[in-house]
């Protein structure tokens, strides 16, 4: 990872109507100026403050306090799509510059200015909400293949967070299961499942438990 690796904008929602669901997401994210304090949250809310969460039944929590997304990955939607994404576009917390999101390892450490510690939980699955929003029909379908998720991070140190801080890693577990790898593996590579039972200490439990039942493998 280079060292220039900061978080080039901290981005908060609240809910907006969308035609989706039950009519109102916080999906739209839009960055915000000065510190952002970021704590462990309860079920189904933010890990940051100002943020919101309206389908609470499959976002939010403590696995799920924050999101990241990288500038570079945004960057190359923008080509692929023909179409401008800002910070925030893809409704991540976290627009990231210089950091390989998903090519972090689930359960490593990154430090986000003075005091932030975030560990690496899960990448994001595509819902109807995220293609509604960016207007794109057949977009889980599109993104899933690119496997260009981002990542779920928990929160291990509450901090503030603020545009330009830097994000350094400092701790990795040496398994070698990656936020893509495991993106890949539910969604279109099964045949990657036994794969992330060799991080299961660095998995939530649900996710651990979905992958021995869909690879048949018994405790």
């Amino acid at each position: 990872m280079p060292a220039a690796a900061v978080i080039e904008s901290v981005n908060v929602g609240v809910p907006r109507p969308i035609p989706a669901k039950a009519g109102a997401s916080a999906i739209d994210k839009r960055p915000v100026a000065g510190p952002v304090q970021v704590s462990v949250p309860a079920a189904g809310r933010s890990g940051l403050a100002g943020d919101s969460i309206c389908d609470t039944d499959h976002h939010g929590g403590a696995d799920q306090a924050v999101y990241a997304y990288a500038r570079e990955d945004l960057a190359w939607w923008s080509g692929e799509l023909g179409a401008a994404f800002g910070a925030g576009a893809f409704g991540e917390n976290l627009t990231t510059a210089g950091l390989d999101v998903n090519g972090a390892l689930v359960g490593e450490t990154w430090r986000v200015g003075a005091d932030l510690l975030l560990r690496v939980t899960t990448p994001r699955i595509p819902c109807r909400t995220f293609g509604v929003w960016l207007r794109r029909s057949g977009w889980a379908r599109t993104f899933t293949r690119a496997a260009r998720p981002g990542t779920y991070l928990s929160v291990l140190r509450p901090g503030a967070v603020r545009a330009g801080d830097t994000v350094e890693v400092v701790d990795r577990p040496d398994h070698g299961v990656t936020v893509a790898m495991v993106f890949r593996a539910i969604t279109l590579e099964a045949d990657l499942l036994p794969r992330l039972l060799t991080a299961e200490h660095d998995l939530p439990p649900e996710l651990v438990d979905t992958a021995r039942r869909r690879a048949g493998v018994s405790r």
